[in-house]
C-alpha cells in the first residue's frame, strides 16, 4: 500500500484528504505544522506528499526545499496545496521542488487523480 504524507494546519482540510484518499487504497498519515511534517517524512519515507504552503513552524516551501535537495528524499513527489495562487508562488513552488502546485479551494477527486497519476 502506497503511503501519503498530508501536512496541513487546517484540520478539516487533512481530514477531508484523508478521508478520499484511504477509500481510494493509500496509507496516509496526517501532521497540522510543518515541523511534525518534516519529522514524518523523514521517518516514514512516504510515496508522495501533500503539502501545505503557509503553515506554522516551518512552511511548505522550505520542507519542500529540505525535502527534494536530499538524495534520500528527492524522488518523493510533492503537491503543494494552497491558498496562494499568485503565479510568483506558483513560480515558488516550482522553484523548491514541488512537482504540483494545487490551488484552494480543490477538488478532491481531482486531488485523488493527481495522487494516482504520480503513484500508479
Amino acid at each position: 500500500m502506497k503511503k501519503i504524507l498530508i501536512v496541513d494546519d487546517e484540520q478539516d482540510i487533512v481530514e477531508s484528504l484523508k478521508f478520499v484518499l484511504e477509500t481510494a487504497d493509500f496509507a496516509c498519515y496526517c501532521a497540522y505544522n510543518g515541523e511534525d511534517g518534516l519529522r514524518l517524512a523523514k521517518e516514514i519515507v512516504p510515496d508522495l506528499i501533500i503539502l501545505d504552503v503557509m503553515m506554522p513552524k516551518i512552511n511548505g516551501y522550505k520542507i519542500s526545499r529540505l525535502l527534494k535537495y536530499d538524495a534520500k528524499y528527492k524522488n518523493i513527489p510533492i503537491l503543494m496545496v494552497t491558498a496562494r495562487s499568485q503565479d510568483e508562488d506558483k513560480l515558488i513552488g516550482e522553484e523548491t521542488g514541488a512537482d504540483e502546485y494545487i490551488t484552494k479551494p480543490f477538488e478532491l477527486d481531482e486531488v485523488v487523480k493527481i495522487v494516482e497519476k504520480y503513484l500508479k
